[in-house]
């Protein structure tokens, strides 16, 4: 410590001997948190900033209050002032004397992102005194027994404070307090769950405490709305954005319905309603004039460009329609600042900028934009809308024109420029795309296995929302998993093939039993436009037909297939953490026996000739669930693909039910009489975002019956010798435990066989 000491200046020696602290792990961080403070408070302020602290650091409860306090507490004071800093240390005294100790981390942790919502002395002075009085209210004995506990739902409270708050007034967070302190008072469980936004009164208290305009009050209103302007209805399902501040969800459309935010506030002086029904336009203009596009080749960057061009032609149809309409959308459009273009320079990115500079010059004729390109489009635009070839895929072509004049390398810059750039009223443009793939796996990552993939492109790719079964409400939270997709990385092939070497003796015993699997009968197809030979009785049929003077019938060719076997394979690989660690019995880990196992399985399945897909995947909470492929159906078992599977990693958790459901959207686009989805995992499914156990498994459950009524088979390879216990809840009786992993890669193929045979 002494050397650390005498590097520092002669002022924060000061400090830090004031501080009079014996913490290592505060000493570490104390300079940063000193150069921070330095920038942030007064002279005073770093007087107060220090006693406080060191008031906080002989409490008696360990270096994290005192470590949360030193990187906050500026933060607060700069927001809402230097008093802020007593108030901190005062309440955090008051806790930590109290039953309710546990809460002063939590308390200290979000008080900056509090103070940011409240931006206010004396109302964060209110939301403290709130939060003291349901400490109060909810700590004390078990029915009338002198046994004190804490607040069961303090903890949770404070951790959800700044989503609340960014939602509801103070007053509308005392009234939803209230609530929770009433109806569960003396159900500490129960208490937990509302104070942690989970169960259904929670959301729908403070969905009535919102302020701004709600959907569910405004159904009918703008179901006769969009009915009588455009002769279109459908159903208006809502979805929560109060709480999804990583990944704000946009309006869109499918077969079931259109998705709109659950509550819109005023804005830019045009209503909730009126916001309601620029989004409504605007998708109602897509469901009339747009056609769905083929995009397998497309880039991201291409597709974003696209989606401009094709909102700006069905906004400008509108327009045409009904012209009050510009006005509204130029009221709730961004305005974009044509000098930002310049940060360019700085290696940041301003690909988003110039599009929205295009989508305003083309709405706005008074937009004043000296950019050449964006000038030189907008014009190009309005002369294609003039003369008359106003369609999707004519617009198309415009914006990839546009996407190769100016798209640059320093677009690819992880850095992007955000401001100014969204169109909140837009939709996402899901429906705009057709992809023409076999299987349709790789969908949007066919571009990017050209060797010049980036992260940016991956980071751009829009996730794919599934609905996540809650066994406590018996119904689905809408939209709740994001899942983001990739082709997984390339390594040596030769790793597998070096694999299959070493189970020469296994793979020699395998290719007996599957030469007894393999089809032998071939069934002729005949009436094939296209075919592996001439139908002579059809051609000759044609022949006469045609010297006769009728139409001859095309299909003259045939072609064969195999009968008795029309199989389509699915295999999912958990990849979490825990396949890193060392398999019973063996010097392997998990993972390396998995990915023998999963390479001989491969092998087998594509001697058999059946089609099939490889793909893992883990998760990293509700926000973040990976899904690689590693193999796509209308791949071959190649070197490429050996590649990828040479090149798997495990780590984070296992969501389980997302990556089933995801998965289950390829297969279930296969032609096959037969589906089978085949899971390996080494353990339940868990994520660090759930505490309550039940919750990941019953989900699985839920998918694995959403995948029987698809038709598709789901089973299961665990290899937690303690699965017996959760397993069979969730697959019922299609699973096989493997206790001893050392054996995976010769069981597996043979219980593959033993399914399919």
């Amino acid at each position: 410590m002494t050397e650390i000491v005498t590097q520092r200046t002669e002022e924060l020696s000061m400090y830090w001997e004031k501080l009079s602290c014996r913490f290592a792990r505060v000493d570490a961080v104390f300079d940063e948190c000193m150069k921070e403070a330095q920038a942030l408070l007064s002279k005073a302020g770093l007087e107060a900033y220090i006693e406080n602290a060191r008031i906080i650091g002989k409490m008696g409860r360990g270096a994290e209050p005192l470590l949360i306090y030193l990187e906050e507490a500026p933060g607060v004071a700069s927001i809402i002032g230097e008093h802020a800093l007593i108030k901190l240390r005062e309440f955090s005294e008051y806790l930590s004397t109290h039953t309710n100790f546990k809460a002063i981390v939590p308390f200290l942790q979000y008080s900056g992102a509090v103070a940011r919502r409240l931006n206010n002395d004396k109302m964060y002075g209110r939301y403290i005194e709130l939060i003291r009085d349901m400490l109060d209210r909810t700590s004390g004995s078990i029915h009338g027994h002198h046994t004190t506990f804490a607040s069961p739902g303090l903890p949770e409270l404070l951790k959800q404070a700044p989503k609340l708050l960014g939602v509801l007034s103070l007053q509308g967070l005392q009234n939803w307090i209230e609530y929770g302190i009433k109806y569960y008072n003396h159900h500490p469980e129960r208490q937990e769950e509302y104070f942690r936004l989970e169960s259904a009164d929670a959301v729908a208290v403070m969905q009535r405490e919102r302020h701004g305009t709600l959907l569910v009050n405004n159904e009918r209103k703008l179901d006769t709305y969009i009915r009588a302007l455009w002769n279109d209805s459908d159903y208006l399902i809502p979805y929560s954005v109060a709480f999804d501040e990583q990944r704000k969800p946009m309006p869109y459309y499918t077969d079931d319905g259109i998705r709109l935010p659950d509550v819109y506030d005023d804005f830019n002086g045009v209503s909730g309603i009126d916001r309601y029904r620029a989004a409504l336009a605007h998708m109602a203009a897509h469901r009339r004039w747009s056609q769905k596009m083929i995009v397998d080749n497309w880039s991201p960057f291409q597709r974003a460009s696209v989606e401009i061009f094709e909102d700006s032609r069905v906004e400008y149809l509108a327009c045409q329609k009904y012209p009050g309409l510009r006005k509204l959308f130029l009221a709730l459009h961004p305005i974009p600042k044509e000098e930002d273009l310049q940060l360019e320079e700085q290696g940041i990115s301003v690909f988003r900028l110039r599009l929205a500079m295009l989508s305003r010059a083309i709405l706005d004729p008074a937009y004043i934009c000296q950019n050449e390109h964006v000038r030189e489009f907008t014009k190009r635009f309005h002369e294609l809308m003039a003369g008359g070839q106003s369609t999707s895929a004519a617009m198309a072509s415009v914006a990839l024109a546009f996407i190769a004049r100016t798209r640059g390398q320093r677009d690819l810059s992880a850095n992007m420029y955000f401001d100014n750039t969204e169109v909140d009223y837009r939709d996402d443009n899901r429906h705009l795309w057709i992809y023409i793939e076999e299987s349709d796996e790789d969908e949007m990552f066919e571009h990017l296995d050209q060797r010049k993939n980036s992260e940016v492109e991956l980071q751009a790719l829009p996730p794919r929302h599934y609905d996540e079964w809650d066994y406590n409400t018996k119904s689905y939270r809408p939209d709740w998993v994001s899942v983001y997709e990739a082709l997984h990385p390339r390594g040596n092939p030769a790793v597998i093939d070096n694999l299959l070497a070493k189970h020469a003796a296994l793979a020699k015993r395998l290719k007996k039993m599957l030469d007894l699997l393999k089809p032998q009968d071939k069934v002729r197809i005949r009436y094939q436009e296209e075919g592996s030979e001439l139908d002579l009785d059809v051609a000759i049929r044609s022949l006469i037909d045609f010297k006769g003077g009728s139409s001859p019938d095309p299909r003259i060719n045939m072609s064969h297939r195999n009968d008795g076997r029309n199989i389509a394979v699915s295999v999912v690989l958990d990849l979490s953490e825990s396949l890193n660690e060392k398999a019973a019995g063996s010097t392997q880990t998990i993972l390396e026996l998995s990915q023998e196992a999963v390479s001989l399985l491969a092998w087998a399945i594509e001697k058999l000739g059946d089609p099939f897909a490889i793909s893992g995947f883990h998760s990293n909470t509700r926000h973040d669930v990976r899904f690689m492929h590693i193999k796509g159906f209308s791949e071959k078992w190649d070197d490429e693909v050996k590649g990828r599977l040479a090149a798997m990693q495990a780590s984070y958790s296992t969501r389980m039910g997302a990556a089933m459901r995801h998965a289950s959207h390829y297969l279930e686009q296969q032609q096959a009489d037969k589906k089978l989805m085949l899971i390996l995992t080494d353990g339940e499914p868990a994520d660090i975002d759930s505490r309550d156990g039940r919750i990941l498994i019953e989900d699985a459950r839920k998918a694995v019956t959403e995948l029987d009524q698809k038709g598709i088979y789901a089973y299961c390879i665990n290899l937690d010798p303690k699965a017996d216990e959760y397993v069979k809840d969730i697959f019922g009786k299609q699973y096989t435990i493997i206790d001893k992993v050392a054996d995976l890669p010769a069981k597996l193929p043979q219980l593959f066989i033993s399914l399919t045979k």
